[in-house]
């Protein structure tokens, strides 16, 4: 064993992590132009968990954030009129968090463009690649004994409007980039 080696390829990961999260983010707020990354996946979590339990803290939960920094996004957005904070049934010293009618439209945009940033983003990655990648991210946030609590289960969020034929174009267009994606990559 080198122990030097681990070190550095810890270190490595480590620093390039960072850099990645922080050039995604970045990327991503451009891309998304109504709502910031950080924003966006707020109201993920949100549309993630059941309608009685989307807490501060649950939202934090889900991002692996603070409760401040959830509630920082929160207000923004609730300025904006993409949610409101309304006190919780459950719990009295708690609120919850609910998606507007203007946040459900802003989602649809932006969840559209999400999905193409998402194929751009791992547009070199196979899908053996991306479960891969997946499995080390979810050992590796376990580190300090917590599990992720990801958003593998469908949202809960109900749309006003029936959206499928929005869907199904998107995702006619998503499977066209990603086979021309996977073309490219194997005609190198």
């Amino acid at each position: 064993m080198d122990i030097y080696r681990e070190l550095f390829l810890m270190q490595q990961a480590y620093g390039t992590l960072f850099s990645l999260a922080n050039k995604i983010q970045v990327k991503g707020d451009k891309y998304f132009e109504l709502l910031t990354s950080r924003q966006y996946m707020a109201i993920v979590a949100i549309a993630h968990l059941p309608e009685d339990e989307t807490t501060l803290n649950n939202i934090a939960r889900k991002l692996g954030t603070t409760k401040q920094s959830v509630k920082q996004l929160i207000t923004i957005m609730e300025n904006k009129g993409y949610v409101n904070v309304v006190p919780s049934r459950k719990d009295k010293r708690a609120v919850n968090v609910k998606i507007t009618n203007t946040g459900k439209d802003v989602l649809l945009v932006v969840a559209e463009k999400g999905i193409f940033f998402l194929e751009k983003l791992f547009k070199n990655l196979t899908t053996e690649d991306l479960e891969t990648m997946w499995d080390l991210l979810r050992k590796l946030y376990s580190f300090d004994g917590e599990e992720h609590d990801g958003f593998e289960a469908d949202g809960n969020l109900q749309m006003d409007k029936p959206n499928i034929e929005l869907q199904t174009r998107v995702m006619k267009e998503f499977e066209k980039r990603r086979v021309q994606s996977n073309n490219n990559g194997n005609e190198m």
